[in-house]
């Protein structure tokens, strides 16, 4: 157990989480908290270049975190491969009323509805400005709450931050402020991401745009979101933001809190919408994944789906900082394991004719898969006796013995297969919690 498990979370716990997470701040902007002393350790096998940028590894600390953009060299040197700040929007703003984030120990997830809130364009503007530059830090973009032309936030935020990012992220996922969500259709995603390209052009230009996306979203939205990036030629997505579905399982006090879902009940979701996109857009744009990444296994999942890049925080208040060298290790293990020369050769492979890329399925999954192997022929044996039995049931034995066995017509075998292997009830749990 590292000195994070230990000593902090048995204290954090009782504290409530924002003020944890200001503390948390803090701490790293005056150099307080422990590091690994190979914290920043090359691992070339690690070493990737995705949207013309070089990134010593893929792992990334995302947005939410450092919203204000206070402490993101410090937080880079804690080996992480790259920093995402904000959401920043064009004028201050307070964010919804507190309390507005919630631990969910006993499933190690989060939920958060707080709104925006950040110092505005111009003051985190004035931070980037005289921070040392070094690593890869990603400007993440949002709207104010009652602004009327969200596109005209945006390109507010393009000309701020667009300048001192090494990409930018238009933010029109987070469940939290109303109306956002909506700009993810076909007509308002095209309008929104043309006029920030061509803000991009004329503030920051070669400057990478992506666009982060909601876990829920139906097939025609993803169709619809995907076919607008490969129009405009988008430079990356980011795959995903927090939920507002609660999944049957969770067993924590606050999980009917409204707001957005983080942690591991969001990976099986989030990755699925990731391949979702990878294969929606044919490998040909790169994308981060991002939703209940927790360890090395995590990580590696959502590359070998597609992702270039993976992103991760709410595992942090759980986990500590000492998590990114874990899952660095970890990845970098795997990766040898399975033959890969680099974590760029990884992505995709789960998916061989997009990627033209393979790897050995997942342990897990691979043993789920036997089972349901072994169980299928039992099945089939009972669904196939079952006919047989229903009309000996009816019938005298010695009629029954001179009559042809199993000679039923197909339509009554499939008809007396359910009652024979019934469909399993699904284990009881609370109810999907309302969320803004």
């Amino acid at each position: 157990m590292g000195w994070y498990k230990s000593l902090v979370l048995p204290v954090v716990r009782w504290i409530d989480a924002e003020t944890a997470h200001g503390l948390a701040i803090c701490a790293l902007k005056n150099n307080l908290v422990p590091r690994d002393d190979d914290a920043l350790d090359a691992t070339p096998i690690l070493e990737t270049e995705v949207f013309g940028r070089k990134f010593a590894n893929p792992i990334g600390l995302a947005a939410g975190f450092d919203k204000n953009a206070e402490v993101p060299n410090q937080a880079l040197s804690h080996g992480f491969g790259f920093v995402e700040i904000g959401s920043v929007t064009p004028e201050p703003q307070p964010g919804n009323p507190k309390p507005r984030l919630f631990r969910l120990y006993s499933d190690r997830a989060v939920i958060n509805r707080m709104g925006f809130n950040n110092e505005g364009a111009a003051v985190v503007a004035e931070r980037l400005r005289k921070r040392a530059r070094k690593g890869i830090l990603g400007a993440n973009l949002g709207k104010n709450k009652y602004s009327e032309d969200a596109a005209a936030d945006y390109v507010k935020g393009v000309a701020a931050l667009g300048p001192y990012a090494d990409y930018l992220v238009v933010n029109v996922s987070s469940p939290n402020t109303p109306g956002l969500r909506a700009l993810q259709g076909r007509a308002p995603l095209e309008k929104l991401l043309t006029s920030v390209l061509s803000a991009r052009d004329a503030h920051a230009k070669g400057v990478p745009v992506l666009l982060k996306v909601a876990p829920d979203l139906t097939e025609e939205d993803k169709a619809d979101i995907a076919a607008v990036v490969l129009k405009l030629k988008l430079d990356g997505m980011i795959v995903s933001n927090t939920t507002i579905d609660r999944p049957v399982g969770l067993n924590s006090y606050d999980q009917d809190e409204k707001g957005g879902l983080s942690g591991p009940p969001l990976m099986e979701p989030s990755t699925k919408v990731l391949a979702d996109f990878y294969r929606l857009t044919e490998g040909k744009i790169p994308l981060i994944g991002v939703g209940g990444i927790a360890s090395g296994k995590d990580a590696y999942e959502k590359i070998l789906n597609g992702a270039s890049l993976v992103q991760l925080y709410s595992a942090l208040v759980y986990h500590g900082l000492e998590l990114v060298t874990d899952i660095k290790e970890d990845l970098a293990r795997r990766l040898r394991k399975d033959g890969f020369a680099n974590v760029a050769d990884a992505v995709g492979a789960a998916y061989p004719e997009i990627s033209g890329r393979s790897a050995p399925v997942d342990e897990a999954r691979a043993a789920k898969a036997a089972m349901k192997t072994k169980a299928e022929p039992a099945q089939a044996e009972v669904a196939k006796a079952a006919p047989a039995a229903k009309t000996a049931a009816k019938k005298p034995a010695a009629k029954t013995a001179a009559k042809k066995p199993a000679s039923k017509p197909a339509a009554a075998k499939s008809k007396a297969a359910p009652k024979a292997a019934p469909k399993a009830e699904p284990k009881a749990g609370p109810k999907s919690g309302p969320a803004e």
